[in-house]
């Protein structure tokens, strides 16, 4: 996700703000920073301009101290408004103000998980690393307003740092380390991040011809990693090109973080050390960041009327590297996505346009899931010729300014020439999902074959629906798409051989509730469970300790009544687990997953009643104790093996699609 989005949505959605408010003359800071990590001393200072005299509200931490203000060189004191620890400053029109502000930042803490660096927004220093995200007050930003900027930054001469932006020098001057960055555009905020680094630099021209500097800003013990990252940013800059259009910075950097930190800014990702460590992340999350720089960096939501850059970014990155390793990968995405759906609580649904960043999983499903759903469905509506085309216009003519899911969808109708006002209106601002089911079918001789009668049902309210029928006969199978408009409707198919049965939406192509059958249960049914209930089987202290941290990371509700408990974490160790299978007349563990196998296994079932149960089985303590950090990582899955923190194997549950069987094919008894 973009840092910068995530403090702009909460300004745009707290404020109310107006597309043409955040559309005008942006202001231009000049910032001058002197860090101290080891005492995390802050001094700044910054002039202010606008192009022409205004009124404006400065926002600074209320952590830091104002030494100086000044409008139009003309030296003010104005009592700040404190509002959830920031200090508001509301100031007469004017061109220029200046501003000089010192204090402490935060300490560095390195104990933070992944689930908590969405929300923490302390300017925080320290020896192995320092981030001021942009909404966090470290700097005095102009309420509202886009801002361009040109920063000087001076850090001890074993640090190196940046803000996003174009490098324009840098030097060891004194014994400490000095750089400067512009940024000429437009931009959501400033963050800057510092750390013990080894620069590894690459120039690239691009296959459009374009001029980069890509960098990598690594710490000791991961600096092998950096030409293999070189590598894979030269090519997803190419491949969005291609795509999309001219890459629209100077340069592009990979940052590593001590703490496990995912964001994506203009011209660089900020990654934790342990997420660049993954073999797998230079295939997957690093196309996503660099994607950003198009979607949500280069073009700016209008958050008033919903993010629509997660999804685009999701469904051009993350799922399209699964659909170039084929079919079936692809498929496999879509149902996760609709798997994550159906672990959804219904009270956490909510209609795609209120959507403006990640803080939960809950918010992940509908502005990242969903949302990429919406466009894999868009492409097969008006093809990927209009598709691909309506990208490059909307790139074209938005860059660098704010765009609402209304400008998007006019592109998307310009270059299809079909009108889609309902489509995204249905997507966008209902939450729900159709229930689509089959309900009955009937089949018929005829005088040029066969006539089958499908009845479906897709509950209420009713979305226009493009329903894939699979239908299978003994010479053949074959997919025919029918019109759903109403609640429910039978359609008549003329198809050329006795049919045998029907597959309802096989290869899961609409966003929809899945059927019982084709949502294995998963992690994520208890993670995200309104009511869930933790059970420790056995009285080992240490056992307790352990298994009470791993419901506190794993579950979002982790303090919840666990009166009539809508899921269940059982956590123990493997004797009590058994033991507890037993005496609840369930299934036993699964064999694949004996306790010899690694220290710990993971795994779902459901009770007599229905309800989820994810069974956490560990040879001792320690071992259970190891989980707490990677296993929320995996709530897609419905199994897992772990060796201490090392995951071994991981796996989902078979899906079984919606058949309706006519009758049984030739020999089946």
């Amino acid at each position: 996700m973009t840092r910068t989005a995530a403090r702009f949505a909460a300004v745009v959605c707290a404020l109310g703000l107006a597309s043409a408010a955040l559309a005008a003359a942006p202001a231009a800071h000049r910032i001058s920073v002197r860090i101290e990590p080891d005492t995390q001393e802050l001094q700044g200072r910054d002039r202010i301009r606008f192009d022409t005299a205004r009124a404006a509200t400065l926002v600074l931490s209320s952590r830091f101290r104002i030494a100086s203000l000044a409008v139009d060189a003309r030296r003010i004191d104005i009592a700040p408004k404190l509002v959830d620890g920031m200090q508001h400053l509301r100031l007469p029109a004017a061109r220029r103000i200046d501003l000089a502000w010192s204090g402490k930042l935060a300490p560095l803490d390195p104990s933070l998980d992944h689930r908590d660096t969405l929300t923490y927004a302390e300017p925080a220093s320290g020896k192995e690393g320092t981030f001021l995200p942009s909404g966090s007050g470290w700097y005095p930003a102009v309420d509202g307003a886009l801002e361009r900027y040109r920063l000087e930054l001076d850090l001890p001469a074993d640090q190196r740092g940046l803000v996003p932006g174009q490098l324009v020098q840098e030097r060891l001057e004194h014994g400490r380390y000095r750089a400067s960055f512009e940024f000429r555009q437009p931009a959501e905020g400033i963050s800057l991040m510092a750390g013990p680094y080894r620069i590894e630099e690459r120039r690239l021209r691009t296959a459009a011809g374009t001029k980069l500097r890509l960098r990598t800003y690594f710490h000791p013990a991961i600096a092998d990693l950096a030409s293999g990252y070189l590598d894979a940013v030269a090519g997803y800059l190419n491949l969005y090109e291609r795509w999309i259009g001219p890459y629209p910075f100077t340069e592009f950097s990979v940052v590593s973080s001590p703490t496990p930190t995912g964001f994506g800014m203009p011209a660089l990702t900020y990654l934790g050390i342990d997420v660049l460590r993954l073999p797998f992340i230079r295939a997957t999350s690093l196309g996503h960041e660099v994607l950003h720089n198009w979607w949500g960096n280069g073009v700016y939501p209008d958050y008033a009327q919903g993010n629509w850059s997660e999804g685009l970014t999701t469904f051009m990155a993350d799922y399209a590297y699964r659909e170039r390793e084929g079919p079936q990968a692809a498929a496999a995405t879509r149902l996760a996505w609709l798997r994550d759906y159906a672990a959804l609580p219904p009270g956490e649904d909510a209609p795609l346009a209120r959507f403006t960043s990640r803080t939960h999983g809950a918010s992940q499903i509908v502005g990242y899931n969903k949302s990429a759903m919406l466009f894999f469905m868009l492409r097969d509506v008006i093809g990927k010729d209009a598709f691909d085309a309506a990208l490059r216009e909307f790139w074209t003519q938005y860059r660098f300014r704010i765009a609402s899911w209304d400008d998007l969808r006019k592109a998307f109708e310009h270059t299809s020439g079909k009108d889609l006002g309902a489509f995204f209106a249905q997507w966008l601002q209902r939450s729900g999902a159709p229930d689509l089911r089959i309900v009955d079918a009937k089949a018929e001789k005829s005088a040029g074959g066969w006539q089958l009668s499908v009845t479906l049902d897709q509950g209420t309210p009713a979305y226009a629906l493009s329903v894939p029928l699979a239908v299978r006969s003994a010479t053949g199978e074959f997919t025919r798409r029918v019109a759903l408009t109403q609640e429910r409707a039978t359609v008549v198919l003329d198809v050329p051989a006795e049919p045998l049965e029907i597959a309802l939406d096989p290869q899961l192509r609409l966003w929809r509730r899945l059927a019982a059958n084709e949502a294995p249960p998963i992690l994520r049914d208890a993670m995200l469970s309104e009511r869930p209930a933790l059970i420790t089987p056995g009285a080992d202290a240490a056992v307790q300790a352990a298994a009470h941290e791993l419901a506190s990371r794993l579950l979002e509700r982790a303090g919840a009544s666990t009166a009539n408990p809508s899921a269940l974490l059982i956590v123990g160790l493997h004797a009590d687990i058994d033991a507890w299978l037993a005496r609840e007349k369930l299934a036993p563990r699964p064999a694949t997953l004996a306790p010899a196998h690694g220290s710990a296994q993971v795994w779902t079932a459901r009770t007599r009643d229905g309800r989820v149960a994810v069974l956490v089985s560990a040879r001792d303590a320690q071992s259970l104790a190891a989980l707490a950090r990677p296993l929320p990582h995996y709530g897609r899955e419905s199994y897992l093996v772990f060796e201490s923190a090392h995951m071994l194997e991981r796996g989902s549950w078979p899906a079984q699609p919606q058949v309706w069987r006519l009758k049984a094919p030739p020999g089946a008894r």
